[in-house]
């Protein structure tokens, strides 16, 4: 697999990209186990005026302190490569020639760069997904001209510059090892073990987790199986917000070199041994003796867990003890489905409720894909959103909202996706796909539509206003959607933009849901979403 160098120089070096929207949980682009996350590109920098590389050559073949890496991603930034080396010793450079799928790391001397390339020859490394080959590079030393040095590169600067810090670290922590201690600053919402588990696997495989709280703050231990996917994911995710401009990551290496894990729950995990007790003696005793399936009383229109509660409840029926114990305890075994993305709402009003309606309420959360109103129990139905943190949001603003007349119940369901029904099975437009609409609100990675989630209220934020209509004619519109209208404001500086009161949040509800995408002029139609401010 390690063949001779074949680090052909006459390429170039475009300069590094930068990181996109901070929205861990949002990123379309990460990717698996055993890979580091990255957002998308930024094509402006990558078009930039290419820099020629020269390289001095010595003795082809021996051992170097030049580590030549194929294979890489055309996306990969410096900082990924960085960090490949930061475990073994200090780096003193990096060279990324992005056209030719190759990158060069020059370590401090030959003996941090020989243990990085033994280490790397029988453990595969991986930059997001995919396996790149490291190996020495025929070239003792690594040079730029001075006139295209790492000093006018600005993210191969930044990325060197973290690794000697990362090198010279006080004290106050420990230094690179396995185990990582995460602290959640500004945590507007919920963040679970359930929720790290997701966003830090995402650069590799996650052995434990321990969460606690001190001092007021969330926080949580995190071991990997090495030091170079702990490497991987302090660099990738120290600083980043789980949503936007909120929940954010505060990364150190911890003191511990291993997790003592003794119950497997909602606070603490074991991803290598799912036969831990869960320290719920009464669960406990039912996991042990392989008790019965038990049925839940059918309140909601499907065997879900009881209403307002996720995480808890008695085992499901039609699952084996086993793996529902576990599940509604939070604790997803190996194999078993990632937090799934389907919300159960109850007590709906049937005489008012359309997959349409339920698509724009929770359309102001998340992007849905699919919305089904069950057949037998129409105050009932499953909402499919993009993204399991969506599911959150919209529990954490929808849940016991008072709509059409009724405090609604939004709960997670136990189905992973909304079944369409097949070609001939009645339905009678109860289920609708909306994966391919046009009114997703958050399908564009960083929408400005993150900074302007809000619950319900009462004062809605209008946009899209054409010039030709004025404040009569939207206050109109919205009386004969049957809102009482209390106050209006043009914004000064944006006429597009406008603020509406109404009488009260359940009105303003039900009009979100009637005037949103509402048709103003030939070309032009509102975009309704709820606002922070009042009038």
């Amino acid at each position: 697999m390690m063949n001779g160098d074949n680090d052909d120089v006459g390429g170039y070096l475009n300069p590094g990209t930068k990181r996109g929207s901070d929205e861990l949980l949002a990123q379309t682009g990460a990717v698996s186990n055993g890979s580091v996350m990255s957002p998308a590109p930024n094509h402006a920098d990558n078009n930039n005026d290419a820099k020629k590389v020269k390289l001095d050559t010595k003795n082809p073949g021996a051992p170097s302190r030049v580590i030549h890496i194929r294979n890489i991603p055309n996306e990969v930034t410096e900082a990924e490569i960085v960090h490949l080396g930061i475990p073994f010793g200090k780096v003193t450079n990096v060279l990324v020639l992005k056209g030719k799928n190759q990158a060069f790391l020059e370590m401090s001397d030959e003996v941090s760069a020989t243990t990085m390339v033994n280490y790397f020859t029988n453990c595969t490394a991986q930059l997001r997904g995919r396996a790149v080959y490291v190996q020495f590079s025929n070239h003792k030393e690594l040079k730029t001209d001075q006139t295209h040095s790492n000093a006018q590169n600005p993210s191969a600067q930044a990325a060197l510059q973290a690794a000697q810090a990362l090198v010279n670290q006080t004290d106050t922590q420990g230094g690179p090892n396995t185990v990582l201690r995460v602290i959640v600053e500004h945590m507007i919402y919920p963040v679970t073990l359930d929720v790290l588990y997701q966003i830090f696997s995402r650069v590799g495989k996650v052995l434990k987790i321990v969460t606690f709280t001190k001092n007021n703050t969330f926080q949580a231990l995190i071991q990997y199986p090495d030091v170079v996917t702990a490497q991987a994911a302090k660099m990738t995710l120290d600083g980043q917000n789980i949503y936007n401009a909120c929940c954010t990551l505060r990364i150190e290496y911890s003191k511990l070199s291993n997790l003592n894990v003794k119950y497997n729950n909602d606070k603490s995990r074991d991803y290598t041994n799912p036969n831990l007790p869960t320290g719920d003696p009464a669960l406990d005793s039912a996991l042990a003796i392989g008790a019965p399936n038990l049925n839940l009383p059918n309140r909601t229109g499907e065997n879900a867990t009881p209403t307002g509660m996720p995480f808890t409840g008695m085992p499901l029926a039609g699952v084996t003890p086993t793996a529902a114990a576990l599940g509604a305890a939070g604790i997803r075994l190996p194999g078993q489905p990632s937090p799934n993305c389907v919300l159960l709402v109850s007590n709906l009003n049937e005489e008012m409720v359309t997959p349409d309606a339920l698509f724009t309420l929770f359309g102001v959360y998340g992007d849905v894909q699919r919305v089904k109103i069950l057949f037998n129990k129409k105050d009932n139905a499953l909402v499919q959103m993009s993204e399991p943190h969506q599911t959150q949001l919209a529990i954490s603003h929808l849940d016991k909202m008072k709509t059409w007349g009724k405090q609604i119940r939004v709960t997670l369901s136990k189905h992973q996706t909304v079944q369409l029904p097949k070609e001939g099975q009645p339905d009678a437009g109860l289920t609708k796909d909306y994966s391919n609409s046009p009114l997703h609100r958050f399908k564009k990675p960083g929408s400005k539509n993150y900074q302007n989630i809000y619950p319900p209220s009462a004062t809605l934020h209008l946009s899209n206003i054409p010039p030709t209509v004025d404040e009569e004619q939207i206050k109109d519109a919205f009386a004969h959607a049957g809102a009482s209208v209390k106050a209006f404001k043009f914004f000064p500086k944006d006429r597009k933009m406008a603020l509406i009161q109404l009488g009260s949040v359940e009105e303003a509800i039900a009009a979100l849901i009637k005037m949103h995408n509402f048709q103003l002029s030939d070309s032009s139609h509102l975009r309704v979403s709820f606002s922070k401010s009042t009038i």
